[in-house]
């Protein structure tokens, strides 16, 4: 059983994360299956359209979710859910496992051995987000348009210009 996942910038703890994904790899394991993966993940972010000078769109928005594959032998199921409660989680690797019941069998089907995955992820640096507060989003995508409008005096009409933040 193999477990991955991503620390939370909205509100739940790393340790409730992993005790989400642990559930699920025990709830597997309890359903019978021989292999279980997990991996949640944690998104959120605005986005923001202008068009012709005028604030179009504002969204906010803040998405979390868990997936799980299991394998019976070489029968594979996946599923998925937004919703982190106990009684979701356990719903959610059911119907993993009924999928997978009635799956056909791939000999290629399963996780690689523990001992041929890395161990020691380097740190990337590649994380580097970007705390845009709505206004400094008008701002930019009022810009934006106005300097592809200004390119020319012939055009008259905008599909607008959208400034997207999003982390996860």
């Amino acid at each position: 059983m193999h477990a991955r996942g991503k620390h939370d910038t909205t509100g739940h703890s790393r340790e409730q994360l992993d005790a989400c994904v642990a559930q699920v790899l025990d709830e597997a394991r309890a359903q019978g299956a021989s292999q279980a993966e997990a991996g949640v993940s944690i998104d959120s972010g605005l986005t923001l359209t202008v068009r012709l000078g005028e604030v179009e769109t504002l969204e906010y928005q803040r998405d979390r979710g868990i997936g799980v594959t299991v394998y019976f032998g070489q029968r594979k199921g996946s599923a998925s859910s937004s919703d982190l409660s106990p009684a979701a989680l356990k719903e959610t690797v059911r119907a993993a496992c009924s999928i997978a019941r009635y799956t056909a069998a791939d000999e290629c089907a399963g996780l690689a051995d523990a001992a041929l995955m890395a161990k020691d992820l380097p740190d990337l640096d590649l994380c580097h987000p970007w705390e845009l507060a709505p206004e400094q989003a008008i701002e930019l995508a009022t810009r934006c348009e106005a300097t592809a409008r200004g390119f020319d005096a012939r055009i008259r009409n905008s599909d607008g210009a959208t400034v997207t933040s999003h982390q996860g």
